[in-house]
């Protein structure tokens, strides 16, 4: 298991505001059926952290244990520094945001808004302040006397993160709050949830099974998986050096293979030698590569169609197959091409400059030795 508990920088900005929570051996169960198995988490201050798995892994109960709507059997619940594991939910310096929004009908947006300051002894004139303050934050000021039935998914959603926001707490927690939102305008959001992050300088608790949220919008991320946490880092880390194949798999297309390490540097894949940096790692393994690391050249005269610009294919192992299936992804294709008894995916960017081939094409698929990593079986 990945150590989860070292202190990471913060990303820059103002992050005084942001509550620092630590989970120390974190353990709930529902029944006879463990649902935590001992969870140790460090989430700085200020952070925008996602806690991202399968459904049925704990992300959802984790996020629930920090916000006090469910209890733990074991361990401890910190916000800076404080033991809050037998605080309720309403005294905790935390607020959540869910994937209903769960907004009053019959309120206004401004009602809908400032509902939980009527219960803080906030005085009228600074509770109206503060709404405005919160709408204009999420850019939603003019519609401060619009009912919920009135604005689209995209307003709702801003509408329940200001009503979280204007209490100003130092912990917020998301649980999927872009789920019911089409893709398109999953995607933009995304970022503006992203950018109020960095304005407002509080800690974000993210919880999703979406891949590309967790990397688009996260300063650190926790691939989590039965109860456990397979691994914690930032994106583009756990992105391009995994721990394990299950986390390589979870976080986007990967080409998984079984391997055998023959020598420090060198692996033999099914009778193909491939080079790699192979570490502590002997015997068996799993080769992983990630299939936009991958490229294609044509091999029906035995010489390169089409390679990297940067000539990778001189040096790179290039292994021959026959492509089995073409499908276009937009500004992607797909290629799958079958090598030896397995099958590799390669993934071509239609800028118009690659080579895209047919089904049933021989090709060759080169394989750089930066882009294979080596995972112990």
């Amino acid at each position: 298991m990945t150590d989860t508990t070292h202190p990471v920088p913060a990303a820059t900005g103002d992050r005084r505001a942001g509550g620092r929570i630590e989970l120390r051996s974190l353990c709930k169960s529902y029944g006879a059926q463990p649902v935590l198995k001992g969870i140790d988490l460090v989430i700085e201050s200020g952070e925008f952290f996602s806690l991202l798995g399968p459904s049925g892994c704990g992300k959802t109960t984790t996020l629930r244990l920090i916000g006090g709507f469910e209890q733990h059997e074991s361990g401890q619940v910190l916000i800076d520094g404080d033991d809050i594991g037998t605080v309720p939910p309403e005294r905790r310096p935390v607020n959540t945001v869910f994937q209903s929004y769960a907004l009053f009908p019959h309120l206004t947006v401004a009602d809908n808004v400032g509902f939980g300051l009527r219960f803080q002894d906030v005085a009228r004139v600074d509770r109206e302040r503060r709404v405005r303050e919160a709408l204009d934050l999420v850019r939603l000021g003019e519609y401060a006397k619009r009912k919920p039935h009135q604005l689209s998914g995209g307003q709702q959603q801003r509408v329940a993160l200001a009503r979280a926001l204007v209490l100003r707490p130092r912990v917020l927690l998301l649980d999927e709050p872009l789920g019911a939102l089409d893709a398109k305008l999953r995607r933009a959001l995304q970022f503006e949830l992203k950018a109020l992050h960095r304005e407002v300088g509080i800690t974000f608790v993210y919880v999703t099974h979406d891949q590309e949220e967790a990397l688009t919008m996260s300063d650190r991320l926790a691939v989590m998986r039965d109860g456990e946490i397979e691994q914690v880092g930032a994106p583009r880390d756990v992105y391009d050096a995994p721990a394990s194949a299950y986390v390589a798999d979870f976080l986007g297309l990967a080409n998984l293979l079984p391997a055998r390490v023959e020598a420090p540097g060198r692996l033999e894949v099914d009778g193909f030698a491939l080079a790699a940096a192979t570490g502590e790692v002997r015997g068996a393994c799993t080769v992983f590569a990630r299939p936009e690391r991958l490229r294609l050249i044509g091999m029906d005269d035995r010489t390169p169609r089409d390679a990297a610009a940067d000539g990778s294919s001189d040096a790179a192992p290039v292994l021959s197959g026959e492509v089995r299936d073409v499908v276009f992804v937009g500004s992607t294709t797909h290629v799958r091409v079958a090598v030896g008894a397995r099958e590799l995916q390669v993934v071509v960017t239609n800028d118009g400059g690659m080579w895209v081939p047919s089904p049933g094409t021989a090709v060759g698929v080169v394989v750089p030795f930066d882009a294979v990593r080596v995972l112990a079986s």
